[in-house]
Formats: structure tokens, C-alpha cells, sequence
């Protein structure tokens, strides 16, 4: 076999192999560490309309300049959203502070 066709191939299979692939989807909401309740919700459904599509979800509580002192804060949010949305996703990773982020991610569970 010619190895210029064997390359040809080994190329195509690829392609086939990278267009099946699935990609993934990350979309974040952003909190600050006092979000009211009204704000909280709104942004909770967001959330649930991005799990339900399929995609990850990515997020996080942005604290600025003197605001870093309400960490727990952030924290309690962060955790309150993984358990509001706990039957539609699963947290990949729990909240943790990067900075002046705390960053939380929350995987879509399989439909069967």
C-alpha cells in the first residue's frame, strides 16, 4: 500500500473521529457575595435552563476590593445553589477560592 494513501486515511478517520466527538459547553453566573434573594433566584433559573441544555455550569461569587472579607459568605451561596439544583447536576468540584474568585463547577446529570 502506498504510505501517501495510508496517510490520506489516517487523516480522514480522524476528521470522522473529531466531528463525533462531543464538545463541551461551559456557561457561568456570576454572584457577588450579598446577592439578594430576588437576584439569587433569577440567576438560579438561568442556571437550571443551562443544565437542562446539556451544558456545564461554571460559577462563581466575584468579590471586590474590601468585599473579600465575606468569604464564608460566598461559600454559603455557592453551596446553596448546589443544592437547589441538586436533581438536575452534580457538583464536579466544590467551591473553592482562586484569588478574589470562588469558583464552583456543576456537571448536567444523564437522562436515561
Amino acid at each position: 500500500m502506498d504510505y501517501k494513501k495510508f496517510l490520506y486515511e489516517q487523516k480522514k478517520r480522524d476528521k470522522a473521529l473529531k466531528s463525533k466527538a462531543t464538545k463541551v459547553i461551559i456557561k457561568e453566573i456570576r454572584f457577588g457575595p450579598q446577592t439578594d434573594d430576588h437576584d439569587y433566584e433569577f440567576k438560579k433559573k438561568h442556571a437550571e435552563k443551562f443544565l437542562k441544555e446539556g451544558a456545564k455550569l461554571k460559577a462563581f461569587v466575584f468579590f471586590k476590593g474590601r468585599s473579600i472579607i465575606f468569604k464564608e459568605q460566598g461559600q454559603i451561596l455557592l453551596l446553596k445553589l448546589a443544592q437547589d439544583l441538586e436533581e438536575l447536576g452534580k457538583v464536579e468540584q466544590m467551591p473553592r477560592l482562586e484569588g478574589k474568585r470562588m469558583t464552583m463547577f456543576i456537571a448536567p446529570k444523564k437522562n436515561k
